[in-house]
């Protein structure tokens, strides 16, 4: 089975899944902000900036190895997928429990942002399968010292140890 492109498509539903959510959350605030005397609340704030971060991470994990393989770190990208696990599990739990915690929900507003809970809890799923994806092939590599791929380019002589 060919990892690749299962992390591929996975990428591809992260990215939709968190612009979704971006705009979702930013439809809550701006209602909050411009038709109710109280700011928006931050666990809608915090699901603005998480799909932010995975947008950026995104980027990051399919771009540096590709074009900057040198600055590639298995381990980094690890700590980055397992950072958007916490994020998107962190931000679901946290207007999850603050919709239960409404006298009333009612109006497009609240659809809304029941919508971002069940689209951040589809997030979680993911950036968890690519995260494990990911741990099963440091693991398979084992603690040894990672190495660039370009690092046996066609200007050396010899391969690395």
């Amino acid at each position: 089975m060919n990892f690749k492109i299962i992390v591929l498509i996975l990428r591809v539903f992260q990215a939709a899944f968190a612009v979704v959510v971006l705009g979702l959350s930013a439809f809550v605030s701006n209602w909050y902000n411009t038709d109710t005397k109280t700011a928006s609340p931050a666990q809608i704030n915090f699901l603005i900036f998480a799909p932010l971060w995975s947008l950026l991470s995104i980027a990051c994990l399919e771009v540096v190895p590709k074009f900057l393989p040198r600055l590639s770190n298995p381990y980094a990208a690890l700590g980055l997928e397992a950072t958007n696990v916490l994020f998107w599990f962190a931000g679901s739990v946290g207007l999850g429990v603050f919709m239960n915690g409404l006298l009333f929900c009612r109006g497009a507003v609240c659809s809304a942002a029941q919508a971002d809970v069940a689209f951040s809890a589809f997030l979680i799923f993911q950036w968890a399968a690519t995260a494990i994806i990911l741990a099963l092939d440091v693991l398979k590599m084992g603690f040894r010292k990672p190495r660039a791929a370009a690092s046996a380019g066609p200007m050396m002589k010899e391969p690395l140890p």
